[in-house]
């Protein structure tokens, strides 16, 4: 076999630690299960042990998998997964969609979140922070008027995910700016599965611009209350709907919207 042909059968090959992690986000095997040993998976991937143990602690380091000396590799708790370690949340954004536990606890965090960093950003933000909410939202904008979605070579998902990274940005809080770039992907997870019909998007842009001109307009509880009423779309989207008047949210302006909101629609 040639050098070129050899690198590319090496290039070919897949990320074993990729596929387990798949297998793992997609539930294929659950936490308590053991993923297959060693040597199955040398036999699967056509790969030394070596390179498998390698994926194996990667997983293991991720919080994933744990090793049990004498019986094998089994995947951790959910509460054990390092979920804002970037290379654990790109593979929930990627594989995780199948999983309704992880759907649900990233919703209830950004309910938890979201209202009260909008306040943050309606208080502090810059003019360049407005010009970055307002040019991913002008990109969803846009992005409607296309059958495609996509605007600029951009897609209306990916706008949707900047808008709220500038949001977090705006807070010029050290902390939330960068808990936004660590939780990227699991919003984009949300944002993908939520966004389905033209009708649906039209009525969440109208959300997002309402939640725009409140920071602009430096509203703080308006901003709060605005963002909580685009999570109420997002819920309604996804299904869990049914979740938001009992999660609870660091801003407390929001809870009484909240309340007020459900009481409405049972009257």
């Amino acid at each position: 076999m040639s050098h070129a042909a050899d690198s590319t059968r090496r290039a070919a090959r897949p990320d074993i630690a990729d596929v387990l992690a798949e297998d793992i986000f997609s539930g294929h095997y659950g936490p308590g299960d053991f993923v297959p040993k060693e040597l199955d998976l040398c036999e699967r991937f056509g790969v030394s042990r070596s390179t498998v143990r390698s994926a194996l602690q990667t997983l293991v380091t991720a919080g994933l998998l744990t090793r049990i000396s004498g019986q094998g590799t089994r995947v951790r708790a959910l509460t054990e997964w390092h979920l804002l370690d970037p290379r654990v949340s790109g593979w929930m954004a990627r594989f995780a969609q199948p999983n309704p536990r992880i759907q649900r606890e990233i919703f209830a965090f950004r309910v938890a979140v979201e209202p009260f960093v909008a306040r943050l950003a309606a208080e502090h933000a810059t003019a360049a922070d407005l010009l970055a909410i307002e040019s991913a939202y002008e990109g969803m904008i846009h992005a409607l008027e296309h059958d495609d979605l996509h605007w600029q070579g951009i897609s209306h998902d990916d706008y949707d995910v900047a808008f709220h990274e500038a949001i977090f940005a705006a807070s010029h809080n050290l902390v939330w700016a960068q808990i936004s770039h660590v939780l990227k992907p699991a919003i984009a997870l949300l944002v993908e599965r939520s966004n389905h019909s033209a009708d649906e998007l039209h009525d969440s842009m109208e959300r997002h611009r309402r939640m725009m001109e409140a920071i602009r307009l430096r509203q703080p509880e308006q901003a709060a209350a605005a963002a909580l009423k685009v999570l109420e779309r997002t819920g309604r989207d996804l299904g869990l709907e049914a979740m938001l008047p009992a999660l609870p949210t660091l801003d407390v302006s929001t809870s009484d919207v909240s309340k007020t909101s459900s009481d409405k629609e049972a009257s």
